[in-house]
């Protein structure tokens, strides 16, 4: 198959796609069809493994073993389908591979460690999150159907739209304020006894 065939109405299709096409038309006997494989997905292999903090040069590194595996055992790969899974699990493996090595040779200060993670909660802290937000809607919905969803919108829209809560609460302008009050107050009420009716 010519190269413009096979590019031929592709442009829309994922790296994966063209990796499978790709990879079923190298199967077939056209030697070119590799270079099409290695152009759809060698950007996505350098994204996998720069996302474990190699330098440039050990992620071409390990890109580079990625594909000279690949053509070692790319005869195990029996569904066209799998070959761009099969490419980012070998980059992954190898690029976490090289990170384990690279860390054993230059220890990291816990300062600098602490630094480069996520803000992440404690897992006590996300529990007790959780257990006050199960509490919470717990209480709520003790209250009244009416109150419910004037509650959840006022929970979820930082200026709810008074016009049509009140359409569709049947509830006058003027009402949804005091009527929001005396809710807050139930669930207030409904918190302090357990969320009990």
């Amino acid at each position: 198959m010519s190269e413009d065939r096979r590019t031929e109405g592709q442009s829309g299709l994922s790296p994966w796609d063209m990796a499978s096409g790709a990879f079923i038309a190298w199967r077939s006997g056209d030697a070119g069809a590799v270079d099409e494989l290695v152009a759809a997905m060698t950007p996505v292999l350098w994204h996998v493994v720069r996302a474990y903090g190699l330098d440039r040069e050990a992620a071409e590194d390990v890109v580079q073993a990625t594909w000279l595996g690949f053509v070692r055992l790319h005869a195990t790969i029996e569904d066209p389908q799998a070959v761009a899974s099969w490419l980012i699990t070998s980059a992954r493996r190898g690029a976490a591979a090289h990170a384990r090595t690279a860390r054993r040779a230059t220890p990291v200060q816990d300062e600098t460690l602490h630094a480069a993670l996520p803000d992440v909660e404690s897992a006590e802290a996300l529990a007790v999150l959780d257990d006050e937000a199960s509490r919470l809607w717990g209480a709520v919905a003790s209250v009244d159907e009416r109150c419910r969803k004037l509650l959840r919108v006022v929970a979820f829209m930082d200026r709810p739209d008074y016009q049509s809560l009140s359409q569709e609460l049947d509830m006058p302008v003027g009402s949804i304020g005091p009527t929001r009050a005396r809710c807050l107050a139930k669930v207030r009420t409904a918190l302090t006894r357990g969320g009990e009716r």
